[in-house]
């Protein structure tokens, strides 16, 4: 599910606690995305560049780059990749795959609601609206459905290419991917019950 939307103190996650060096880590890709918005604010996404965000954020070209693959993997990303293993790791064992699915959307949101760069409207709002952001957006949405598959396959017995599987995973991804990209504001009380209203909804057969 997406991972949006208050804005804070971009790549500050929660999580165990870090030493020395992960700080300084986390402080340097924190103060590069920070500088990148201002500069997405001023002059907009698609005419700021790498080496004006490096020089806002007062490191150098390089040192973006051993934090960020690209421009657009620093707004994609979210950081929360070992965290999301954990929460995996953690899920009791023997949830039906309805039950297993609402496990995993609290889960996930609560990651995403306590990390402020996940749930940052700003970042949100820059996904939906710039093209190219878009599309590497669903080249991970696509990915996140892919591993959502294989997560599902083992926990439930069954294997990933098993045609009724593909279907359930793709339909509940669909539907969860659609009602986050389309709430403005993911910290809205109301967005996770939201989420799991539309679960009931699948669950029930999608009456009508």
């Amino acid at each position: 599910m997406s991972d949006r939307c208050r804005s804070g103190d971009p790549g500050k996650s929660p999580g165990r606690p870090l030493g020395l060096r992960g700080q300084r880590k986390q402080r340097t890709r924190a103060a590069i995305r920070e500088a990148a918005l201002r500069l997405f604010e001023s002059q907009g996404y698609a005419q700021t560049t790498v080496e004006q965000i490096a020089r806002e954020a007062g490191v150098s070209h390089t040192t973006f780059f051993r934090y960020f693959v690209s421009k657009e993997q620093m707004v994609i990303a979210d950081d929360l990749d070992d965290l999301r293993e954990e929460t995996l790791a953690a899920i009791p064992p023997g949830l039906g795959r309805f039950d297993l699915l609402r496990e995993l959307i609290r889960a996930y949101y609560r990651l995403a609601m306590a990390d402020p760069w996940a749930s940052s409207s700003v970042r949100a709002r820059l996904i939906t609206s710039e093209p190219t952001l878009r599309v590497a957006n669903q080249i991970e949405a696509d990915a996140a459905i892919s591993q959502a598959t294989e997560f599902f396959a083992r926990y439930l017995g069954v294997e990933a290419d098993d045609r009724r599987l593909q279907v359930f995973v793709a339909a509940a991804g669909g539907v969860m991917f659609h009602i986050a990209c389309g709430v403005p504001d993911m910290s809205d009380d109301g967005v996770l019950d939201h989420l799991l209203d539309a679960v009931d909804l699948l669950e029930a057969g999608l009456p009508i």
